[in-house]
Formats: C-alpha cells, sequence, structure tokens
C-alpha cells in the first residue's frame, strides 16, 4: 500500500478543538451509556472478545486510547489486569474516573493531545480501542504510535466501522437510508437520532474532513499495518452479533463493527 502521509496533513488546532468540544458535551450521555454497559450481558462479551485475541498473559499492561468514560479500561481493570488509558477531552476524563471509583476499578487515566502518547517505547501488552481511529485527522501516524508503545509481541485489537462513509460513497448511502428506514419502522417509538439533531449534525460537518470518512474499511487499516510490518492476527468484518442488541444491529445494519487484531513482530 502506498499511503501519502502529506495528503494526511498535521493536526490542525480547529478540527482537534472542534472534536473536543463535541465529544465534551457528549461525555454525560455517553458515560450513562457505558454505565449500561457495564451493568448488562455487554460487560462480559467485550471482555471475551478483546481477551480472545490478546496476549495470553495472567496480567496485560493495557493501553485504551480514546478511552472516553471508561468502559474498556474498567472492564479489563475488573479483570485484573494493568490499565493506563487516555483521551483528549477533560470531561470525558472526568466522567471516566468517577466511573472507575463507582465500580472499584484502579485505572491511570491521563490526558493527551491526540498525536502522541506520554509513555515510553514498548510500555504495554495490549492497546485497545473502540470508534476511535475514524475520529482523527493523521490515522496512519496515530497506527505507528500505537505500535510504538507496544512491547514485542504486543497487540493492538480494535474496532471500528464505516461511520461516515455514506457522506462520499453512493451505493454506502443507499444502504445507510435503507437502515435507517428500517429501523424506525421496526422501533417507531425509539428516539432514532439519540444525540439530537444538531450534534448530529456537527459531527457529520466534522466527519467530512476526517479522512477515514471516505475510506472503504477495513481494507484501508490492512493495507496500514502491512506497511508499517504489524503481522495482521485476525479480521474480523462484522463483530456485532457479539456486542449489540437486536436494536442496534437493525439501527447499524449498514454499518458493520469491525475487528483488527495486529501483533507487533
Amino acid at each position: 500500500m502506498e499511503y501519502n502521509l502529506e495528503a494526511e496533513g498535521h493536526q490542525t488546532e480547529n478540527l482537534l478543538d472542534g472534536l473536543r468540544s463535541y465529544w465534551g458535551v457528549r461525555s454525560s450521555s455517553y458515560s450513562r451509556q457505558n454505565i449500561e454497559e457495564l451493568n448488562n450481558w455487554k460487560k462480559e462479551a467485550w471482555r471475551q472478545l478483546i481477551l480472545k485475541y490478546a496476549p495470553k498473559k495472567k496480567c496485560l499492561k493495557i493501553l485504551d486510547v480514546g478511552t472516553g468514560p471508561g468502559f474498556f479500561a474498567i472492564n479489563l481493570a475488573l479483570a485484573g489486569h494493568q490499565v493506563s488509558a487516555v483521551d483528549v477531552t477533560e470531561e470525558m476524563l472526568a466522567c471516566a474516573g468517577e466511573n472507575a471509583d463507582a465500580y472499584g476499578a484502579e485505572v491511570a487515566f491521563l490526558p493527551y493531545d491526540g498525536a502522541a502518547l506520554p509513555f515510553p517505547d514498548e510500555s504495554f501488552d495490549l492497546v485497545v480501542s473502540r470508534n476511535v481511529l475514524w475520529n482523527v485527522e493523521e490515522p496512519f501516524e496515530t497506527l505507528k504510535e500505537w505500535k510504538r508503545v507496544l512491547a514485542k509481541g504486543g497487540r493492538m485489537v480494535y474496532f471500528d466501522a464505516n461511520w461516515y462513509l455514506y457522506l462520499f460513497d453512493e451505493e454506502q448511502k443507499v444502504r445507510h437510508e435503507a437502515a435507517h428506514k428500517r429501523y424506525r419502522e421496526l422501533y417507531p417509538e425509539a428516539v432514532h437520532d439519540k444525540i439530537g439533531s444538531k450534534q448530529a449534525q456537527r459531527l457529520e460537518d466534522i466527519a467530512k474532513n476526517l479522512p477515514l470518512s471516505k475510506e472503504h474499511r477495513p481494507k484501508w487499516d490492512e493495507e496500514a499495518l502491512t506497511e508499517m510490518d504489524m503481522e495482521l492476527v485476525k479480521v474480523l468484518p462484522d463483530v456485532g452479533d457479539f456486542v449489540w442488541d437486536e436494536e442496534e444491529k437493525v439501527h447499524e445494519a449498514a454499518t458493520p463493527l469491525f475487528l483488527i487484531c495486529a501483533e507487533k513482530k
């Protein structure tokens, strides 16, 4: 894969500030969503899925990138692992700290600038993230940074989707609209736009300027990781059956959640 790093540009303050502002507003509602997951079947489902592809150690040193309100970090800390977690949004980190205290989970939460992780080389056995990489302006450099902090034989296990491909791909737009139409038919009483129309439009406007919005993934991820000499261990194009409820499966039918597991050689 030939990937033009210059085409990614540099992390602009305006875009990063926009993302921080958006996720800052979302922090309370997203935290409630994470707490629901920590109190239902999803807690164990996510834990099993992550650890299935993690290095086989009794106590892993784990980094959760873009932790948000701390679901992955808290979940894995409660499973007996040593967890650090970072996020660019102060409000998210505040929620994560409160949630960790409430569940008795020991996690080191740290802010970071969205570019350089505040850790030495080869600090972790496992890097995890959920719905994070699509948010960044330099995804290739971000993956390289995740690789840098992994020990040899360490793995990254992350989850994402083609959330905004419908803005650039007409076929995906048709699938996206069809899925949402079916959702409204099957769940007429549900709040279709759970984040509010203004916030949804705001995030869509931000997504138009993010490079991965227009890429077909996980193909992009496979090519990027291969180029940086990571060993692809597993690519699952759709893990929704494992971690989504029936309503989510309908709502996101056009946008399957994929898993990437890659190992540092």
